[in-house]
């Protein structure tokens, strides 16, 4: 009966239009899974390099600036081109089998706005008019958010601005009200599209003031850019807090003509003493009609989040075997780890969600929420609570002082323990767990796979008469948190030589069995190459804000913050093959087919919030074409650690040359003086 479910399944895929990778996640629903079968297991391992793109930002840009980017883009594969945005929102589209530019567009960006969340474009939407006659311009559109909150329609062909839509191709967003300065608003995930709409959302500086701008989803018609709708998530009914925004990516059921969102929580992140009760639609998938913006679903996943828990993954769209027949679902990972499964037509829990009871004692004026939501069935992805026994560090003792004084002095009750003026442990941290990288689903074996995050936050409340002039330490976030009675300070916890307090590993894929509620296998991804001194390569994994992408041909495919991408066996988790990078591809990766070859591309800019080196690749995967096969320096040099190797050896060979040519020039002074004699 398996064999037989996987082969309806697969016919079922195949006759699928989704050869390419048409949306941001994959598909409308994020599932990111591919039925490509070309690379497999048995051959993965002989991939080569097919292409780099340099955007060219690099060089272009201030190094300054640079310092401030996140290159988190998934291309498209639309129109025979790949087509992807940089951090500046310039939307390039590439040949696929060469990686040559075909059109470039420039929205001309201010590099002087300092965006909250640095600049960054994590992709573009796709959308076609099937009213416009053939070969029409802008019949085959691109959507993009810019960081300076425009959304503009491109000719998916040309890349020329889509003259009928709103102002001259684009539609200026109003935050509503002033803004404390030009980056405090922005877009930075792609917009969705479905049923003659484009709906976009947007990212707000946290923790900045209570009084925010109002996180508002909005929809446009996609032809003409008049607005359809406007929705609040935050019911603001005694209730004193700006957003509650959808910055993470959206999903969207055609069929069903319904828009999935996940929302964030109130502002500001870490007290809620204005903002009694739980704070719906915030911390919640919400579905909406994406016609007219009516709700017709919601369900929260915190209530009144004083930790930044957030939801910043895509919810996953998807249809399981739940032991009690085929249904389907939205998939909702969340930062803490949690894997909450919820009807697609009703939102309630495909089983059971417990409400249990939380810490509280919350700062001065704060009012928690008693008990929390748990998922009974899907386990944890993850731990979630830290301990002083589980602190460990890159090198077994290395900082481990530091860090059991650090957890000696804070607050530390397990998940939601509320932020405190003596510090509090937040674990996992307010990075996730999960994030924007989202889940993947793979519908023949019915497994769903994350990245995970393993590490802890230190926050801390600070006294609004001690705030004014504080000087945060290095590495410390400060928000002030303006109409609140205290302001806010989060650092990792971590040790003196700046590794997370918490043994490895730091960064893991994880595969779950969604019908038997079961852990398959993790598999640690990343080394310490590209942040540790020296580029040593321990395997110690490294946090994990970027997804993965499946492939039939039983293959996993992600990046990490040392410059590799990987590939592991779906099934048991072990890694297959890497691939050298020119910088960290903290991005998600993803695959095509292009002339009889499958690509497998990810972008490889870095990430400054990770400290990581930063670049500006596209770089492009295939197998070996004949006549061609990776290269001496491939298969030894471009591999974790080896270049570590190389530059011992290197200082080996020139010790030993200098201590050749000493040995020499004495024996030839001892020559001189016997001759002199």
């Amino acid at each position: 009966m398996r064999s037989l479910f996987r082969l309806l399944a697969a016919l079922v895929l195949c006759v699928q239009p989704v050869l390419a990778w048409e949306y941001w996640g994959g598909d409308r629903g994020g599932q990111r899974f591919s039925p490509l079968t070309q690379i497999t297991a048995d051959n993965v391992g002989t991939l080569v390099r097919g292409w780099e793109f340099r955007t060219g930002d690099l060089d272009a840009r201030p190094p300054e600036v640079m310092k401030r980017t996140k290159f988190e883009v998934t291309p498209l594969f639309v129109e025979d081109s790949l087509i992807f945005c940089t951090p500046f929102n310039e939307v390039i589209a590439l040949d696929p089998g060469t990686g040559a530019q075909k059109w470039r567009f420039d929205p001309k960006i201010s590099m002087a706005q300092r965006p909250a969340n640095r600049f960054v474009c994590r992709g573009v939407a796709h959308w076609t008019d099937d009213r416009a006659a053939e070969g029409a311009a802008c019949k085959s559109r691109i959507f993009t958010g810019t960081n300076d909150t425009r959304l503009i329609a491109l000719d998916a062909r040309t890349g020329k601005p889509c003259a009928d839509f709103g102002n001259g191709g684009e539609i200026k967003i109003d935050a509503g009200m002033k803004l404390e300065w030009p980056g405090e608003f922005q877009i930075t995930s792609a917009p969705v599209t479905g049923r003659g709409v484009v709906v976009v959302g947007s990212a707000i500086g946290d923790n900045r003031r209570v009084d925010a701008p109002v996180g508002a989803v909005r929809a446009f018609d996609a032809r003409t850019g008049q607005p359809r709708w406007t929705f609040d998530p935050l019911v603001h009914d005694s209730v004193e807090a700006g957003h509650s925004n959808v910055w993470a990516p959206m999903s969207v059921d055609e069929e069903r003509g319904l828009v999935f969102l996940p929302t964030t929580s109130p502002s500001p992140d870490f007290w809620g003493g204005k903002r009694p009760g739980n704070d719906e639609h915030a911390n919640s998938v919400v579905a909406l009609r994406i016609e007219t913006g009516e709700l017709a679903w919601a369900f929260q996943t915190v209530h009144h989040d004083v930790w930044d828990y957030d939801l910043p993954a895509q919810p996953t769209l998807a249809r399981i075997d739940t032991g009690n027949g085929m249904r389907d679902v939205v998939i909702q990972p969340t930062k803490q780890g949690f894997v909450f499964v919820l009807d697609r037509d009703t939102g309630e829990p495909v089983w059971p969600v417990e409400e249990r009871a939380v810490p509280q004692n919350g700062a001065e004026g704060e009012k928690l929420s008693p008990t929390q939501p748990f998922p009974t069935h899907v386990p944890p992805l993850l731990t979630q609570r830290m301990t002083v026994d589980d602190v460990g560090g890159m090198l077994p003792g290395v900082g481990s002082a530091a860090c059991e004084k650090l957890f000696a002095q804070s607050r530390n009750e397990g998940l939601y323990t509320p932020p405190s003026t003596q510090g509090t442990i937040v674990y996992p941290m307010t990075g996730g767990g999960v994030n924007w990288g989202s889940a993947a689903f793979d519908p023949v074996n019915q497994i769903l796979l994350a990245n995970v995050s393993h590490a802890a936050h230190i926050i801390t409340l600070i006294p609004r008469d001690q705030a004014k002039g504080f000087n945060p330490p290095s590495g410390h976030d400060f928000g002030q948190q303006q109409g609140a009675p205290f302001a806010m300070s989060r650092a990792l916890a971590s040790t003196e030589v700046g590794s997370p307090c918490n043994k490895p590993p730091w960064g893991e894929t994880v595969a779950v069995d969604l019908k038997a509620g079961k852990v398959l296998w993790h598999s640690t991804v990343g080394t310490s190459e590209d942040l540790a001194p020296l580029g040593i390569a321990l395997n110690t994994g490294t946090p994990l804000l970027s997804g993965v992408a499946i492939t039939a041909g039983g293959l996993v495919f992600t990046g990490a913050m040392d410059a590799y991408l990987r590939a592991f066996d779906v099934k048991s988790g072990k890694q297959l093959w890497l691939g050298r990078l020119p910088v960290p591809g903290v991005a998600n990766p993803m695959t095509y087919l292009w002339k009889g070859e499958q690509y497998v591309v990810i972008g490889a800019g870095g990430h400054s919030e990770g400290g990581t080196s930063i670049g500006d690749s596209v770089v492009a995967f295939r197998l070996p074409r004949q006549g061609e096969s990776a290269s001496l320096w491939t298969r030894l040099i471009d591999r974790p650690g080896g270049r570590f190797v190389l530059k011992v050896i290197e200082v080996a060979l020139t010790l030993i040359a200098l201590t050749a040519l000493i040995v020499l020039l004495r024996r030839r002074r001892r020559g001189r003086r016997a001759n002199a004699v």
